[in-house]
């Protein structure tokens, strides 16, 4: 890079996760009330960081302990699209070929195009992929999920439940992560592909990690 010249990854976003201090007892999720303190991110623009289109917003919010990430996501949508079949458990290969509200997480940065690939359906079908150097293999993560609709409101809400340990082998809040988190809606195109940090891509492409934001795990609010 010439001496002056700016990157169009220089300045990138941050995320924070808020810590879960009270268990969430008999339930898998949070409650609503604890949603609502945590920090949240909201984007509407396109994986370019161009069109804009308000009624297909998504917002996201981050909870942690030391067992658990849990991540929500309450996008507003025009139609929706979705498979109407998947495994027994939900989890379903190209879910990205309908409505899908994603995170991309990278704990270590010892490998820069290594990261975790997590995926979650208006309709509860789910996906959850090790990226490494282009490839993808099935994580098992044994993560959780739950969604619900807003046809009034024309939103839906996703949250997962992703086992610390199926994310990284030692996890240390002290330490940042890298993530970028976006959304597909439609199922022809032109589809609507939007993204939280811009890849700057010339066609769809949600794998440049060199375009992953920051994702800071806080203690306190």
């Amino acid at each position: 890079m010439n001496r002056g010249t700016v990157s169009k990854f220089d300045q990138l976003p941050t995320a924070y996760a808020l810590l879960l201090k009270e268990g969430v007892g008999t339930e898998v999720f949070p409650k609503e009330a604890r949603w609502d303190r945590a920090p949240a991110i909201r984007f509407e623009r396109d994986w370019r960081g161009e069109q804009e289109d308000s009624q297909r917003a998504t917002e996201v919010r981050l909870l942690w302990n030391e067992q658990t990430l849990f991540l929500r996501f309450v996008a507003r949508y025009r139609e929706l699209h979705v498979f109407p079949d998947a495994r027994a458990d939900g989890w379903r290969d190209q879910l990205w070929e309908r409505d899908v509200a994603e995170a991309f997480l990278q704990p270590q940065a010892t490998d820069a195009r290594a990261y975790k690939e997590l995926e979650v359906s208006p309709n509860g079908y789910w996906i959850d992929l090790n990226i490494a150097n282009g490839e993808k293999e099935e994580m098992r993560s044994g993560l959780r999920r739950r969604v619900a609709q807003d046809a009034a409101a024309r939103t839906w809400t996703g949250e997962l439940a992703v086992p610390m340990r199926s994310l990284t082998p030692a996890f240390d809040p002290k330490r940042s992560w890298r993530a970028n988190f976006f959304r597909v809606e439609g199922k022809t195109e032109p589809r609507f592909y939007s993204a939280w940090s811009p890849t700057f891509t010339q066609a769809p492409n949600f794998h440049v990690p060199e375009a992953f934001g920051h994702l800071i795990f806080r203690d306190a609010e």
